[in-house]
């Protein structure tokens, strides 16, 4: 069984990306809505958090765990691999940084939320084997509430997207990797704000190529699948956002963590 675990509901991206290669694939979800975001708290919160999230997929019969959240890739990854020494884990960051390091671009930037731009987690590993690549990152923390909300066609969000990516579009990067879950909702007006063609690099696809590549057991299931939806805070909102992102109706179960 395959679990997978988000902050909140962004890391449905990955489901949606799972679902349109393999939709017979059993999994189990879970978003911690109700301690939403993760992105702005302590490495030993966010650490805590994404231990509590791991054991209550594992009690529900996950063997291998995707962490669908670039925070807790960023910040927790060590301590849920020592903590379940037998649960494969699959993060966000590493298959967009084996994406990058597989092209010959010079510039590259970054985009995610305040807490994994300020670990620096993907401008210390990609220039772990490329030291003189040029690493720009840029913390977007509306991206979020914005591609919840569906906005990614306002007035409003495109102006907001102008204002963050100026930077990268000064700079004239040659790729951005989408450091959130979230952002692929928002990757139309991304492009449209950077005003110059760039290679658009997201985390839910890099991830669902490797493990097609590494794992592909892991999607290569039969029979009626098993696919369940757990939150820590049922609302409507959330369901709704959810039956809209993944184009099916979504009746989240209540988690209690």
């Amino acid at each position: 069984m395959l679990g997978i675990f988000d902050s909140g509901i962004g890391g449905l991206t990955v489901v949606r990306e799972l679902l349109k290669r393999s939709p017979q694939t059993s999994f189990v979800y879970l978003g911690d809505t109700a301690r939403w975001p993760y992105g702005n708290k302590a490495p030993e919160t966010v650490q805590r958090y994404a231990l509590e999230d791991a054991q209550f997929l594992i009690d529900r019969g996950a063997t291998d765990i995707v962490v669908a959240c670039n925070t807790a890739s960023a910040l927790a990854l060590d301590q849920l691999r020592t903590a379940f020494p037998t649960v494969r884990f699959f993060d966000v960051i590493s298959p967009a940084i084996s994406a990058v390091q597989s092209q010959s671009w010079k510039r590259v930037g970054v985009i995610g939320t305040r807490a994994t731009i300020g670990s620096r987690i993907y401008e210390m590993r990609l220039k772990e084997e490329r030291p003189s690549l040029e690493v720009l990152s840029v913390a977007c923390p509306l991206f979020v509430p914005l591609a919840e909300e569906n906005w990614g066609q306002y007035p409003e969000t495109k102006r907001i997207a102008r204002r963050y990516l100026a930077p990268l579009r000064q700079k004239q990067i040659e790729a951005l990797i989408l450091g959130c879950t979230h952002y692929p909702l928002l990757v139309d007006v991304i492009k449209a704000s950077l005003q110059q063609r760039v290679h658009i690099v997201d985390s839910p696809s890099a991830l669902l190529d490797d493990i097609q590549r590494d794992a592909p057991e892991i999607l290569d299931q039969h029979g009626t699948p098993e696919q369940r939806f757990f939150f820590t805070d049922v609302s409507a909102h959330t369901d709704a956002v959810a039956s809209r992102w993944l184009g099916r109706t979504i009746k989240g179960e209540r988690a209690e963590i």
